[in-house]
């Protein structure tokens, strides 16, 4: 079983940007040794044979084609606009 030293759940939460107490870098490694634990269970399972599990539901994707059906031109659009200027729609700033 992989063994997860005090150094290195330290390293990790270094590199995450934690910050831990003694007491709980000793419990990150025991809750980390114990995940690698499970992993390694895993590891054990016969799965000859089967294959990956892509979707579960056997649903699969109802893609339409994209047909533009009706178009506007830019005219239409800015002489809909309550305000425009130059060919260009005035909005309030936001800031």
């Amino acid at each position: 079983m992989t063994q997860i030293s005090s150094d290195d759940v330290v390293k990790l939460a270094t590199m995450s940007s934690l910050q831990l107490a003694d007491d709980e870098i000793a419990q990150l490694g025991t809750d980390i040794t114990n995940i690698f634990g499970y992993i390694e269970q895993l590891n054990e399972l016969d799965t000859e044979g089967v294959g990956p599990t892509y979707q579960v539901n056997h649903l699969s994707n109802v893609w339409r084609e994209d047909d533009v059906a009706e178009s506007l031109t830019g005219d239409t659009l800015v002489s809909l606009a309550a305000d425009a200027v130059d060919q260009q729609i005035k909005v309030p700033k936001v800031l």
